[in-house]
């Protein structure tokens, strides 16, 4: 995490817990000629545009306050989208029960993608439920977890 990234977390996690809300990533990068700042929310239920439009104010005073970066960007805050990974235990914990897919480096139970119902993550495996059977994955063999889009 760079200097700005550490500075962001430090005045957006008060914010966030005022509301209920968890921090998902921060993204600070240039694209082109322009830099952004990017602050990915969410809550149980999803952030709405309303909760996005909150958070970007309030956080919008407080960089022009302490004013972290010495150059113009763009400030975006936004929810992590339903494509992405689970990565912490938070993102674990939250989505028990759903159904996730699960990218392997190697082949497992003869795939390298196997879609759950999500009962827990430990540090050694994640458990699944898939076809009525209960499967332990081996952490160190998980490329990838996302929740599974179903139309």
């Amino acid at each position: 995490m760079s200097k700005i990234t550490k500075k962001v977390e430090e005045l957006v996690k008060p914010i966030l817990e005022k509301y209920g809300f968890d921090l998902v990533d921060i993204e600070f990068k240039k694209e082109g000629r322009s830099y952004f700042l990017r602050v990915y929310i969410d809550k149980p239920g999803g952030i709405t545009i309303d909760d996005c439009q909150l958070v970007s104010e309030e956080l919008s005073e407080k960089l022009d306050i302490v004013d972290p970066i010495p150059f113009s960007y763009y400030l975006e805050v936004s929810s992590p989208g339903v494509d992405r990974p689970l990565v912490t235990d938070r993102d674990f914990i939250r989505n028990r029960g759903r159904v996730v897919d699960v990218f392997l480096n190697q082949p497992f139970l003869n795939r390298t993608k196997i879609t759950g119902e999500l009962v827990e993550k430990n540090e050694k495996s994640l458990i699944l439920i898939v076809d009525k059977e209960k499967i332990d994955i081996p952490v160190e063999n998980i490329k990838k977890v996302k929740l599974a889009i179903r139309f």
